[in-house]
């Protein structure tokens, strides 16, 4: 029998089955604004292929430490999301989790700059003494 040198090529690539996901259908992150947030901040990325038929969650990651993040609205070209109240500042790259039989997470080339959050306390005086009042009325004359 006689094999012809095209049955070569078909029986690797039948030994060899493509992928689930092809490059075309698989989530891509273009861009998150803003780019810096706090803990409680809603963020908006952009992208391709981000709906719930390919999106299973979304994380922030340092290779560290990884937060997931709570995906509040989801199409197939946006999720906004809410930065997680544990998440540590510092620089963190989205990440992704597929769905489908062979969920997978993948690291996405976009990154976020989480900062740490500022209070507007205002220390007491030392020595316990407090400060007057400040007054928009006009200074009394002094007498003589």
């Amino acid at each position: 029998m006689r094999i012809s040198l095209l049955s070569i090529p078909l029986l690797l690539a039948a030994a060899h089955p493509a992928p689930l996901w092809s490059q075309n259908d698989m989530p891509f992150i273009r861009s998150v604004e803003p780019g810096v947030g706090k803990a409680g901040d809603v963020l908006v990325l952009q992208g391709a292929n981000l709906g719930q038929d390919s999106v299973a969650a979304l994380y922030l990651t340092d290779r560290k430490n990884d937060f997931k993040v709570v995906m509040i609205e989801q199409t197939a070209e946006s999720i906004r999301f809410k930065i997680p109240s544990e998440a540590t500042p510092g620089r963190f790259a989205l990440m992704v989790l597929t769905t489908g039989k062979d969920p997978r997470l993948v690291e996405q080339p976009v990154k976020v700059t989480i900062e740490r959050e500022t209070t507007n306390f205002i220390a007491p005086p030392q020595g316990g003494q407090t400060a007057p009042a400040a007054s928009s009325a006009a200074p009394e004359p002094a007498h003589r």
